[in-house]
């Protein structure tokens, strides 16, 4: 019999008064795959970082936890370092949050070889550059040279994995690795992570809210809730066949099951509310040393290349198309924080690039955006309560008690709680952060509202609430919605018309039943042939 490489007995988590974990055990034996699934705060994570020693200092653990029969209980800062990165490594959820943005990447990805397999910097270096082409990232050597905010998000994961995986760890914990990466992406991410388990014999502890990727890629599942495992099994048995309700209410919650309709039911206007035509948004390209000396000219970066979109009063328009697209350089154009190298952006006829002074401030009032990371979009040293009041005190639509009071009506119409205003967005749920950026959004009354992939990071019940709580909010508001995402489970179910990107052009657009129930196009068929499905809605 194989002993476990990682063994988990009995395990408790405490911050403070506060126990988040109570009694948790399993084991994840050499080379195999398991996956943690449940919702925001069921402490998936939690387990996994008390097992790699990252919970904060004021984390309190009791039970015991083992690798390979090696007691990891109580550990000093040393030992825990030495085990870290060699023995232990982690992919973290945001790889913009914990890549640092003033080195190159392969700087980053070879400094933990430097250090734990004792390399000169330039085989570290080299090596660096090889875990980028074994990732899957072109032109590595080029790329290694590069800042994080030069990459993609799909680019971006791929270093870290390559960062985690570079000293040969024996265990890898995945915290939602594909969360916001589009399907195509996300299909190679979980591939890749299949070779690696496969030929390096790599345990894998996979967290993630998606069933159907668990269901892919895992030999078991544990489903945790509410700080304890209810349910633990074979994947293929723990969703085809579930034994308790909280399983079952995770599957059937999943993108897809549940039949979402766009909140305005009412007619939608016949001419169009926001038009872009011919819109093109270009980005000059570095130039290297190489370029230089040879007086070479690089060709602008086609962030969009003649893009041409109607969206009409109470209409809900998704939009779909891998990473790099240009579907979020897009919805900028919309809101002027880029500007269009050529074409149109007119709201009402009216076109949007030569607005200023009031004329734009006005503009800004009825066209507004909610972003894909909340805690990257909300000052973390405001409440939340004053993050929706500024909007409302700056554009004059209301003196400061009378924006507060505003406010306060706003947080009930997200379905926050009240006393949840005076929080801070590092003490507030990733669904509760977005709620807030929701209500921050819809401050100023606009008539068209973007969602830039924000329910991309949320586990499906909270994904499910936001998306309904949209719908609700389009019909009382008769909002335009221009809804941007990777999940075309949710837009084929959400949106009434559906846009395709790929790089930077559209290439197919049509009733969102007919463009992903029949895509035309073979990049649409590819899209739509990489959702991950699970077996039939289960009954109870």
């Amino acid at each position: 019999m194989t002993l476990p490489l990682l063994d988990i007995s009995n395990v408790s988590v405490s911050f403070g008064q506060v126990r988040v974990l109570k009694n948790i055990s399993f084991s994840i034996a050499p080379g195999e795959i398991v996956g943690f699934a449940g919702e925001s705060g069921s402490g998936k994570s939690t387990i996994c970082r008390a097992a790699l020693g990252l919970l904060s200092s004021n984390g309190t653990v009791s039970g015991d936890i083992r690798l390979d029969g090696r007691s990891l209980t109580g550990l000093d800062a040393v030992a825990w370092s030495a085990l870290r990165g060699r023995d232990l490594s982690m992919i973290f959820q945001n790889p913009s949050s914990h890549l640092n943005p003033l080195q190159p990447i392969g700087r980053q990805i070879a400094q933990p070889m430097i250090r734990h397999l004792g390399l000169s910097r330039a085989e570290a270096w080299q090596k660096a550059v090889a875990l980028l082409d074994d990732v899957g990232i072109r032109e590595p050597a080029m790329r290694a040279r590069s800042y994080p905010h030069e990459l993609s998000g799909g680019m971006k994961q791929r270093v870290m994995i390559a960062a985690a995986v570079g000293c040969g760890p024996r265990l890898l914990v995945a915290d939602e690795p594909t969360t916001a990466l589009d399907v195509t992406v996300q299909q190679k991410i979980l591939e890749l992570l299949k070779d690696l388990n496969h030929k390096r014999d790599l345990a894998i502890a996979l967290i993630s809210h998606d069933l159907g990727v668990l269901a892919d890629i895992c030999s078991r599942i544990v489903v945790m809730r509410h700080g304890e495992i209810v349910e633990e099994g074979p994947a293929a048995q723990v969703v085809s066949d579930p034994r308790h309700p909280y399983t079952r209410l995770l599957i059937n919650s999943q993108p897809g099951r549940k039949a979402l309709t766009s909140g305005w039911s009412g007619e939608v206007a016949d001419a169009p509310l926001l038009e872009v035509k011919d819109l093109k948004v270009h980005f000059p390209v570095k130039r290297d040393i190489v370029d230089m000396l040879q007086r070479r000219v690089r060709e602008p970066f086609r962030a969009l290349d003649g893009i041409d979109l109607t969206i009409r009063a109470g209409e809900t328009v998704g939009i779909v198309g891998e990473s790099g697209s240009g579907k979020s350089t897009l919805a900028r154009a919309i809101i002027l924080q880029n500007r269009p190298t050529a074409g149109s952006v007119s709201l009402e006829g009216q076109p949007t690039d030569t607005l200023s002074g009031a004329a734009l401030l006005a503009f800004r009032r009825r066209v507004q955006m909610v972003f894909q990371n909340p805690y990257d979009s909300l000052n973390p040293r405001m409440t939340a309560l004053e993050s929706i009041a500024e909007p409302i005190w700056r554009h004059q639509l209301a003196d400061r008690a009378g924006a507060f009071k505003e406010a306060e009506r706003l947080l009930d119409m997200v379905e926050l709680k009240r006393d949840l205003g005076s929080r801070r967005p590092g003490q507030l749920s990733g669904g509760q952060c977005q709620r807030v950026g929701i209500a921050r959004a819809l401050a100023l009354k606009p008539e068209i509202l973007i969602a830039d992939e924000i329910t991309s990071a949320l586990d499906v019940t909270t994904q499910a609430q936001v998306l309904d709580l949209l719908a609700r909010l389009q019909r009382e508001r008769k909002l335009a919605l221009l809804y941007i995402s990777h999940d075309l489970a949710v837009v084929g179910s959400f949106c009434q018309r559906v846009y395709v990107f790929r790089s930077g052009k559209v290439v197919e657009h049509d009733a969102a039943a007919k463009v992903l129930g029949n895509p035309r196009e073979a990049y649409t068929r590819q899209l739509v042939a990489s959702i991950h499905r699970l077996p039939e809605p289960v009954a109870g």
